[in-house]
């Protein structure tokens, strides 16, 4: 995990938008006093130079960024520009410059969540760092975290944040939040789509009659019981789902645990589908979801191609054929009806669908939510 760099104190005033300018700090006076002991010991000999100049957090009035988010909150990073957006209810509410990782130690792009939040935090990895803030998005050691702030790629693979941001956004956030980083920038929008799921009020069990047994005088064999409905227990945990092209299936998490996974069939599978993160914006009346899609700008890397042996004719390159739409990719994926009728008993504002052509990230496991690497 990234230890954080070395800590900044940044000047801060009460209110909620972050925006960001250059200052070069002034000469302290332990500074100031060591380059004057240096010029008397050896004269001719100048006074070290300020340290290099660094973001500050200069914190203005934002009406939108509330002390409380209006609804789901989504964490949006490009790596290209720096800079982290925080969307509430769909809307981009604040937005601040970061520092990501060095090429060294790059940022994992792909879906993410927030695992685990420490408000005070040190790095296990780099010799008990401080980490403040730190709200965890793997348990390989990616966090985001208050750190120094370049506005350039400066970590050990974590995104840091100005103090006065990382302080304010962490009673914003709750678990399983989603956290986007992608090589560019990627928008949530409002989405509608018939197959996207609805919700509904949890019904009663529907009871199964009880079995009737013919009279043994009449010979008769007892009538077999009804399936019964699938159906999944009640209760207010985060809901993810993920349908992957690669696996054929839909999965279900709640919680973090595994809830339930069916097969799903996919039209035209060899074609791309892309990766799209859908999420539930708000309940509606007669069951009906709104809806906000994000579509990923950059697809997983391609394999590297075979090696040519001597006398061999150069390849011809192939152009895989482009992702589909959002709109296209749910068009071509039918899931049972049961799933969707037990889904709608559970869903609820902040539940995920992310639908990718690939399989499990390495990351996904034991305590997490469906992680979807793209590089």
């Amino acid at each position: 995990m990234d230890h954080g760099g070395g800590q900044r104190s940044y000047s801060s005033t009460r209110g909620l938008q972050v925006t960001s300018t250059f200052n070069r700090p002034a000469i302290s006076r332990r500074d100031l006093a060591l380059g004057l002991a240096a010029s008397t010991l050896a004269p001719g000999l100048a006074v070290a130079a300020p340290k290099a100049a660094v973001f500050r957090d200069v914190v203005a009035d934002a009406p939108d960024w509330l002390a409380k988010p209006k609804g789901p909150v989504i964490i949006v990073v490009s790596i290209a520009d720096q800079r982290l957006t925080l969307y509430d209810n769909g809307v981009s509410v604040a937005s601040t410059p970061v520092s990501t990782g060095v090429p060294e130690h790059p940022t994992p792009r792909g879906v993410f969540s927030i695992l685990q939040k420490q408000r005070h935090h040190k790095s296990n990895i780099y010799s008990d760092a401080p980490m403040p803030f730190m709200q965890r998005i793997t348990w390989s050691g990616v966090a985001l975290h208050e750190g120094h702030v370049t506005g350039r790629p400066a970590s050990h693979g974590c995104v840091r944040l100005p103090k006065a941001f990382a302080e304010r956004l962490w009673p914003y956030t709750r678990m399983g939040m989603r956290v986007i980083i992608a090589e560019e920038d990627a928008r949530p929008f409002e989405f509608s789509h018939p197959r996207l799921f609805t919700a509904r009020p949890r019904e009663a069990a529907a009871t199964v009659p009880p079995r009737q047994y013919a009279q043994a005088a009449t010979g008769e064999e007892p009538a077999p019981e009804p399936p019964a409905p699938l159906a999944f227990p009640p209760g207010p945990g985060h809901v993810s789902m993920f349908v992957s092209r690669k696996e054929g299936k839909l999965f279900i998490r709640r919680d973090f645990a595994p809830l339930h996974e069916t097969p799903v069939e996919i039209m035209n599978p060899a074609r791309p589908l892309g990766l799209h993160v859908f999420t539930a914006m708000e309940l509606r009346d007669g069951g009906s979801v709104r809806w906000t899609a994000l579509d990923m700008p950059d697809p997983p890397a391609p394999p590297p191609a075979p090696r040519p042996r001597k006398g061999d004719p150069p390849p011809v390159p192939v152009l895989a054929p482009p992702p589909s739409s959002a709109s296209e990719a749910l068009d071509r994926i039918a899931i049972p009806d049961d799933v969707r009728n037990a889904l709608a008993s559970v869903i609820h504002p902040g539940a995920s669908l992310v639908v990718s052509d690939q399989g499990f990230g390495k990351e996904t496991g034991k305590g997490t939510d469906f992680i979807v690497l793209t590089r």
